[in-house]
């Protein structure tokens, strides 16, 4: 297929949704609308489910002003789905590519999607249809390899900061031990994301659990105990995904019977076991050897994380649009397929640029928080600070009468 041949197009999106998603969306849809070599752009309903059903949204007429508050509407306009194709789906996929003549696939996921694109593109090749296979990133656990981080991510990690912020204060107010659970199966960048709340040495969070640092139940007492001293209260952030040493999660061992989707994933966001445990063992066994009646409270920040309206990171937002629009820019040079990656230029301005890097490099892999982004194992370092600042956009204006001491 020359750079110039025309074929129709289809977009889908899968996984879990995001706040952004709909941009890169938006992204897609705009750029299609620029270049000649894309006729009819259908949105698959419901990610790959809707292309074997032919479950498709006409998307070349969508007038723009609607386009517009789509982008600004959190999870998938289009619908996801969690859908692992073996060949024999991918061969109802082609069937449905075919009658539809389609010649360019666009799915917006993280590394279970860029796995489906990964396989699509592989069997299409094997069964000599000529197709261009595109992955635009998305996730807010910001774990796909390659890229230096993902849309999606800033604007979950904008919120969790903002949460926590408020979250602080109201600890303060009633001083106890507080726990916040936060999304991350594999990785700890958006439970990480919590220190950026933080305006000085006596703020919380106090303690950061990532599933990158094993964590004891010692440990994670003699942390508590150590904040309590030093404060009188602790907020602890703890990921989803803690691990024990032994390598199983935390909640793993805490429940049984945990549901798991196509691709193997066990599910531990929408359950608030985790949470509840820590509190149950901090209370009982904690409050026990200090001989207290310690006030402790915990939360489980769910699906808001990923969908709460109207607190877009501006970057974030920006981004998604732009790796949207890179994807279909990149398939009008002939480019036969691959993941949109962002790479940072520049620190200081903040700076990126996009590239095209292979499926295989990002598909079913994971990107784990690196280790000089973490601290003793219950905290983060100024360099993750650095790192993922510029990400979030501002935070919430607050004040204290504290500060009048440092005056």
């Amino acid at each position: 297929m020359s750079q110039t041949q025309k074929g129709n197009a289809v977009i889908g999106q899968s996984g879990g949704p995001t706040v952004v998603i709909n941009q890169s969306l938006v992204g897609v849809i705009q750029e299609a609308r620029k270049v000649g070599h894309i006729g009819r752009l259908l949105g698959s309903r419901f990610g790959v489910r809707g292309i074997v059903s032919e479950d498709f949204q006409e998307l070349n007429d969508v007038p723009v002003e609607l386009l517009e508050r789509i982008a600004q509407t959190p999870a998938a306009a289009l619908g996801s789905t969690r859908d692992k194709p073996d060949a024999a789906y991918c061969e109802k996929i082609f069937a449905s590519f075919a009658k539809n003549n389609v010649r360019y696939f666009f799915y917006i996921g993280g590394n279970d999607s860029a796995d489906t694109a990964r396989i699509v593109s592989e069997l299409a090749k094997k069964s000599g249809y000529d197709l261009a296979v595109f992955h635009i990133p998305k996730t807010i656990d910001n774990d796909l390899l390659v890229h230096d981080h993902t849309p999606g991510y800033g604007s979950a990690a904008r919120y969790v900061a903002s949460a926590v912020l408020g979250d602080n204060f109201d600890n303060r107010s009633l001083p106890g031990v507080k726990i916040d659970i936060i999304m991350g199966r594999n990785a700890g960048f958006l439970t990480a994301a919590a220190a950026l709340a933080r305006r000085n040495e006596a703020d919380g969070p106090h303690l950061i659990y990532v599933p990158e640092s094993p964590l004891t139940e010692d440990k994670l007492l003699a942390d508590v105990e150590a904040v309590y001293a030093k404060h009188g209260r602790c907020l602890i952030c703890a990921s989803e995904g803690i691990m024990a040493p032994d390598g199983k999660t935390w909640t793993e061992k805490l429940s049984s019977g945990l549901e798991a989707d196509s691709h193997g994933n066990q599910q531990l966001s929408g359950t608030g076991t985790l949470g509840d445990s820590l509190a149950e063992l901090i209370k009982t066994k904690l409050g026990a050897k200090m001989n207290k009646k310690l006030r402790v409270r915990a939360d489980t920040l769910g699906y808001p994380q990923r969908s709460f309206p109207g607190f877009a990171s501006p970057v974030d937002a920006a981004e998604a649009r732009l790796v949207g629009r890179t994807a279909v820019q990149l398939s009008a040079t002939g480019a036969r397929g691959g993941s949109i990656a962002m790479r940072r230029t520049s620190s200081s301005p903040y700076a990126i640029e996009t590239f095209l890097t292979p499926l295989e490099s990002v598909a079913r892999l994971t990107k784990h928080m690196p280790a000089e982004f973490l601290d003793g194992g219950n905290n983060v370092t100024p360099a993750f600070i650095r790192y993922a600042r510029p990400l979030i956009g501002d935070l919430p204006v607050v004040g204290s009468f504290d500060e009048l001491k440092a005056t």
